[in-house]
């Protein structure tokens, strides 16, 4: 996928205004710009930075809609892309000071900071809430993010997982260990990465005697 072609779908997927879309030029020129200070994402990236991440945080949408949980948001995705293209509530969690930083700085930038509240604590400290949807980009293994997020889902919520190339073998490998309504959609920007979309998640019951 080109720019070019990256635009081209965030506008034939989404009741784009100039506004909006000004709100995305915002928050690619952060990124790019913050880049140059601290990793925000790979340099190799950036060029392609519409396909690579901004269409990339947007797909989360094709599957979900409401109040919107996003874990380890360090650049804003998809965080702050679905506050771009949205009217939700986001609330993001980041732990490292420089990205809490970037993050509260863009959002105001950006124009949506009334609806974005960053949360600069790591996940284990964040005072449990519900939320109707939980997304977490390049965050953690699907076993260790279902463990620390579970507490913020209900079973309504919609969990949005963009996996890359492990979305299968992640999602086999929790199986045993946790139940839902998982399935894996394909990634508009890799044919051969897919995102784990879920409802319903919770552990399964083990047997006594039997660790997880």
């Amino acid at each position: 996928m080109t720019e070019d072609e990256a635009r081209a779908w965030i506008a034939a997927h989404f009741d784009v205004s100039r506004e909006t879309l000004e709100k995305l030029d915002t928050l690619v020129r952060c990124v790019v710009e913050e880049s140059t200070h601290q990793n925000l994402i790979a340099a190799s990236t950036v060029p392609a930075i519409w396909a690579r991440h901004i269409v990339d945080s947007a797909q989360l949408l094709l599957y979900a809609r409401g109040p919107w949980l996003d874990l380890g948001s360090g650049a804003g995705f998809p965080g702050l892309v679905v506050a771009a293209l949205t009217d939700e509530t986001v609330t993001v969690v980041e732990s490292r000071r420089k990205r809490i930083d970037f993050l509260n700085q863009t959002a105001e930038r950006m124009g949506v900071g009334d609806r974005v509240s960053v949360i600069g604590q790591r996940v284990e400290l964040v005072e449990s809430q519900p939320f109707s949807i939980i997304s977490a980009r390049a965050f953690a293994p699907l076993d260790k993010l279902l463990d620390l997020a579970f507490r913020f889902s209900r079973p309504e919520t919609i969990w949005v997982l963009p996996k890359g190339k492990s979305a299968k073998a992640e999602l086999d490998q929790v199986r045993q260990t946790w139940q839902g309504a998982f399935r894996i959609e394909p990634s508009v920007t890799d044919p051969e990465a897919g995102v784990i979309v879920a409802t319903d998640v919770k552990p399964r019951k083990i047997k006594p005697g039997k660790a997880r």
